[in-house]
């Protein structure tokens, strides 16, 4: 199976999860933190689902459930995340279904975020649904290797960013400009500095 990585900009988008668990709840935090007007349809929603800011339609799913979604989320039993991914791809809409990787379209990875004074940067990682486990291993190795001081990298590049724009840096250029001044900044920082 191929697949093309990409993040998705949600605030204000209209999200549907099916499903009301413990593996809802879970995807919840991160669709309510990307903005998303999230909707959890289910016949029985467990507390950790019941959240202000989530609509609770407590029933069955029906395909009507995804008119007007941009996003799905099938978190049910194997047969009601088929029928949510047959109604998903009725209207065009990319369905994650949560370890049934058969009824899915999208995707969703092991993610590492760092939030800082300079922005957020945000790595996901994906087998494609076969290996959650190996994502999720991946997704510890990778935030441990990460520099402490991946804020600062941030500001750096935010500040080469517009003499880059200006000057029509290519952006091979703009790497190798990029990876001088980090080591440079390096360099200028005492002992046991940020690394």
């Amino acid at each position: 199976m191929r697949v093309y990585p990409v993040f998705l900009r949600l605030e204000d988008e209209p999200v549907v999860v099916v499903g009301g668990g413990t593996i809802a709840a879970g995807k919840l935090a991160g669709l309510l933190a990307a903005g998303a007007r999230v909707t959890v349809v289910a016949p029985a929603i467990a507390a950790a689902c019941r959240r202000p800011e989530v609509t609770l339609i407590e029933r069955g799913f029906a395909p009507a459930d995804l008119d007007g979604a941009r996003f799905v989320i099938a978190a049910a039993t194997p047969a009601v995340n088929r029928e949510v991914a047959a109604a998903a791809r009725a209207r065009n809409l990319f369905v994650n279904a949560v370890d049934d990787p058969a009824a899915a379209s999208a995707f969703l990875g092991g993610v590492v975020r760092r939030a800082g004074v300079a922005g957020d940067v945000t790595i996901a990682i994906s087998t494609g649904g076969e290996a959650p486990a190996l994502a999720g291993l991946l997704r510890e190795a990778l935030d441990a290797a990460l520099p402490a001081d991946l804020d600062g990298w941030l500001a750096t590049a935010r500040a080469h960013r517009d003499r880059w724009r200006r000057d029509g840096t290519p952006i091979a250029l703009r790497r190798d400009d990029l990876l001088d001044a980090l080591l440079a900044a390096r360099a200028a920082q005492p002992e046991g500095g940020p690394s």
